[in-house]
């Protein structure tokens, strides 16, 4: 008799599943498509990865002109640039577990007020220390950057994410190039004051249309405010010209829930209530992760082994990408004393700084379309750890001194391939972590690299000026090839999988 009444209710389970079809937000992405409600998410992401990239590139222009003026030493012109590498170290990581507590929209509303203002005021800075504050505060505020990512990210359909996370990465070459150019116009005749005033006005755009940004719906989903989350995917849809799939729309954990339970006539779950029961799921089914902090979550026993592979490929990346922006002034340098007197150009003509570095910023373009290429067809992993081996083989020729010429093609085409693997971990890593954790995770490694950044010219480009160009390239060979490594031992490809919400959805072992 139990049998016959359980199979009874099996029966009137499966009628009420067939009259209220489910739905998550995954799903419901897929259904939408890509259409214009992403693309003006796209825009809105794109602007904050501008302003990131603007503040980072003034750094080449704004040590030398602050120094000449104010008569610094070189320690205190190289500050300028440690202060803001330390400051975005601090705020990758806090800005990564405030919006995973309270969302993603008061994450980057906080990192765009802090970078904006402080940027501006930069501009009058009246003596050194106080240039030196607000350029930590600016460096506090660009730290907030993987937030604009792991939101963006949230609203893209799973088989387009991996194109469509390198049109938005394409947005920080645009944010160089923009730089450049600027500092090419302005510096001559206004100076550093004002290119510092006019860099910030991409971060006064974030605040200007804030408050169109909406609110992820997965974060919603997953703190139990499936009402809001419904409305931002209705204005998806409206906005997409599609219409909402049918049905109630629900977590990954009820999902689990309704796998592991035979329900009854009072746990059937009407749409009317649905909110008030939704936002209990998340914190029975995982509990732990409010209790245990944030960084305790990474290294778990399924995130510890892509955490720490993570930690070292964000540093890898880091510290090459800076390091060959550095080298690529270093080692075409006319004038330089360690340069062979045979390889020293007839032509001592004056180079334009500014020229040579908004030409140098187009080697990215290659770097990106290279990712757009194979991100989605090869795969995250074989695509990454293909471009640091190829990066390998471009840099070692350069263990001995070459000519002008074939030095400038070879930085060039490994310029390429670390801008592709740069581009390509910012898309697996926000991938790899569940959406209660995701940024708080991606800022982590963020702040990671930025201490490959801030090692980078004091070892690397160091060793340059001392004459040991032999030793700074293959320190850049090691560290490269190892982080390629590194990518062949991530435990999982995300190429067109679904995001998990939680850590107890993460499928594959991830222990060491």
């Amino acid at each position: 008799m139990g049998s016959m009444a359980m199979d009874g209710q099996q029966h009137e389970h499966e009628q009420m599943e067939g009259r209220n079809p489910k739905f998550t937000v995954d799903e419901a992405l897929v259904a939408m498509g890509f259409g214009k409600f992403q693309y003006l998410v796209l825009a809105y992401a794109g602007m904050g990865w501008i302003a990131e990239a603007m503040e980072m590139m003034l750094l080449s222009f704004v040590g030398p002109a602050v120094q000449a003026e104010w008569g610094l030493s070189s320690h205190q012109e190289s500050l300028i640039t440690s202060v803001v590498f330390a400051g975005m170290l601090v705020g990758a990581y806090s800005w990564g577990i405030v919006s995973d507590k309270h969302g993603r929209r008061n994450g980057f509303l906080i990192t765009a007020i802090v970078t904006c203002l402080a940027g501006f005021l930069s501009g009058f800075a009246p003596n050194y220390i106080t240039l030196i504050v607000l350029r930590c505060l600016v460096g506090i505020g660009l730290g907030g950057g993987p937030v604009l990512s792991s939101w963006f990210l949230e609203f893209i359909p799973a088989p387009d994410r991996g194109t469509w996370m390198v049109v938005f990465s394409a947005f920080w070459t645009v944010g160089t190039i923009l730089e450049a150019s600027l500092a090419w116009l302005i510096m001559p005749t206004l100076g550093w004051r004002w290119l510092l005033a006019l860099s910030s006005l991409p971060s006064f755009t974030l605040l200007l249309f804030y408050s169109f940004a909406p609110e992820s719906p997965r974060y919603l989903c997953l703190n139990g405010r499936t009402t809001e989350a419904l409305a931002v995917l209705g204005i998806v849809a409206r906005l997409n010209r599609v219409d909402l799939p049918s049905g109630q729309l629900v977590t990954e954990h009820k999902l689990e829930l309704n796998e592991n339970f035979m329900p009854t006539e009072d746990t059937h779950l009407l749409s009317s209530d649905f909110e008030g029961n939704e936002a209990k799921v998340p914190k029975n089914v995982d509990s732990k992760t409010e209790s245990a902090s944030s960084l305790s979550m990474l290294l778990s026993p399924k995130l510890i082994r892509s955490t720490l592979l993570l930690w070292l490929v964000f540093f890898g990346n880091a510290f090459s990408y800076y390091g060959l922006v550095l080298l690529t002034t270093e080692l075409t340098s006319r004038n330089s004393p360690c340069t062979p007197r045979a390889l020293h150009s007839d032509k001592s003509q004056d180079t334009n700084p500014y020229r040579d570095v908004f030409i140098a910023s187009f080697a990215e373009f290659p770097g990106l379309l290279l990712s757009a290429a194979t991100v989605d067809r090869v795969g995250r992993k074989l695509s990454m750890s293909a471009m640091f081996f190829t990066c390998c083989i471009f840099l070692l020729p350069l263990v001995f001194h070459q000519s002008e010429t074939l030095t400038t093609a070879l930085l060039f085409g490994a310029r390429i391939c670390i801008t592709g693997t740069f581009t390509i971990v910012y898309i697996y890593a926000p991938e790899i972590y569940p959406t209660s954790i995701r940024t708080t995770g991606v800022g982590v490694a963020s702040a990671i690299g930025r201490i490959g950044g801030i090692v980078c010219p004091l070892v690397a480009v160091g060793l340059v000026h001392g004459c040991h160009q032999t030793a700074s390239i293959l320190l850049f060979e090691i560290v490269i090839f190892f982080s390629g490594i590194a990518v062949l031992f991530f435990p999982f490809e995300t190429k067109g999988c679904e995001l998990s919400d939680s850590v107890s959805e993460i499928k594959q072992s991830n222990a060491i």
